[in-house]
């Protein structure tokens, strides 16, 4: 009884130590920053939040989001004319489908095709030279027609090369371009097309990708947050202002004698935003259609979702700023709209993460006393600016009840964007433009790494 009242004791004062820790903390904060405080002062401290996130990240989404719901019924009256059309015509729909190791999921997705409101597709699945079951699945179900056509590499290629083999042998006059591990909604399909028949410059069109293991853990969770900003609203965004840069690799739609002219997919990690990048460059229109909702599982862990991040980031440096290099650079093919989609994703994503360490040592070293007190109203603005971003995913989206419960995550996207995506990124620009870490990367085939080495040299 003796050791229970001293446990009982000593946890009554950590409680009232933590308590007072606050209430002083708070107190500073109140002296520090509510009392007296010239606007002059609160952007000196906070002026990455207010000039450089704050301007982007969400005054413009507010603009475009709000000009989006506004536009709503004129743009539906423009769809049902070309969901008219679409129907009319009832072009064939190639449906590819490349991945390793996936015969676990291709039934799933199978059922979400075989009931999408667009019936008109034959199906591709490309096997890049799995090593489990996938093989006889995927015969199995190509032998009881669930599959109209299954390929298979012996050896394994890379994403881009089972990608280009299934295109080569499509028939129709789109190819939309589906992970394996993905489901679609019912009129995915008819929704991705339906940009191809209001705009005849269209030759390319993104999906809208959201968490479908959202509820698994916090770090799902989190993700779900992260993909209905920066995914369906972020490009929504960059749709409407004529910078869209990457078409997702998990759903999305070409003209197949389009994709045939730029040569199909190049090998190499970033595969979404390097053909994106090839289709504008060959003066081509690409667009978002934020009502094409295709569902996807994303890590589980923060380790797996740390690898994730780290290639994708990589992918930033090697195409946009290695390969691509001449879209920024003035010639006979320049074209601006081009230059300003590439260096919005060059400035906001790479220099101001650069920009935003920066900042951070400004603080430790100019702020040392105060800097616990500064870190906590930075999270308090960032906050209150993450619940206004929620109410625009809410004007938007089309499942307002099923991600509402995302609200309660909302303190923590903060850290989560603001802490663990930046550092991942800071790592990952830093390797790529020192070590070159994207050319010897696992997630490609060795055989395609030593091609894409040699390539760079």
């Amino acid at each position: 009884m003796d050791l229970l009242a001293e446990i009982l004791q000593s946890a009554l004062h950590a409680f009232k130590w933590i308590v007072d820790s606050a209430m002083m903390m708070f107190y500073d904060i109140e002296v520090c920053f509510a009392r007296n405080v010239s606007m002059d002062t609160l952007l000196s401290v906070y002026w990455y939040l207010f000039l450089i996130e704050l301007p982007r990240y969400y005054l413009l989404e507010i603009f475009v989001s709000i000009r989006y719901a506004v536009l709503k019924p004129f743009r539906r009256r423009l769809d049902q004319k070309a969901r008219f059309v679409l129907f009319s015509e009832n072009p064939l729909v190639t449906i590819l489908v490349p991945g390793k190791n996936e015969g676990k999921n291709i039934f799933t997705l199978i059922e979400s095709i075989h009931e999408q409101t667009y019936q008109n597709y034959e199906l591709i699945v490309v096997d890049d030279g799995s090593d489990d079951a996938t093989p006889y699945i995927c015969r199995d179900l190509e032998k009881n027609g669930y599959i109209d056509l299954y390929l298979r590499l012996e050896e394994r290629g890379g994403k881009a090369a089972a990608a280009n083999l299934g295109a080569r042998f499509a028939r129709g006059k789109y190819i939309v371009h589906l992970d394996a591990d993905s489901s679609l909604d019912r009129d995915a399909i008819e929704k991705i097309l339906i940009p191809f028949y209001t705009d005849d410059r269209v030759k390319a069109v993104g999906g809208c990708v959201k968490v479908r293991n959202a509820r698994y853990n916090i770090c799902t969770s989190l993700q779900a947050l992260e993909y209905l900003k920066t995914i369906m609203v972020g490009r929504m965004v960059t749709s409407e202002l004529g910078i869209y840069h990457i078409i997702s690799g998990a759903f999305g739609a070409f003209e197949r004698e389009t994709l045939e002219r730029v040569g199909y997919w190049d090998i190499g990690p970033g595969l979404d935003g390097d053909i994106t990048q090839k289709l504008r460059k060959a003066g081509h229109k690409v667009v978002f259609a934020n009502q094409a909702v295709c569902m996807t599982n994303v890590p589980k862990s923060w380790t797996r979702l740390y690898i994730q991040r780290r290639r994708w980031s990589r992918s930033l440096v090697r195409f946009r700023m290695r390969k691509h290099f001449d879209i920024l650079v003035p010639n006979r093919n320049w074209r601006f709209i081009n230059w300003l989609s590439n260096m919005e994703s060059i400035f906001y994503d790479c220099i101001c993460n650069y920009l935003w360490f920066y900042y951070l040592l400004g603080l430790l070293f100019t702020y040392t006393e105060k800097l616990l007190e500064i870190m906590v109203v930075a999270w308090i603005i960032r906050l209150l600016f993450t619940i206004i971003a929620f109410g625009v995913i809410l004007l938007v989206t089309e499942r307002r009840r099923e991600e509402f419960h995302l609200i309660k995550y909302l303190p923590l996207s903060t850290f989560y964007t603001g802490y663990f995506l930046r550092v991942t990124r800071f790592i990952s620009y830093t390797t790529e433009f020192f070590f070159f870490r994207s050319y010897r990367d696992s997630w490609n085939p060795r055989k395609t790494s030593v091609w894409a080495q040699a390539e760079r040299n």
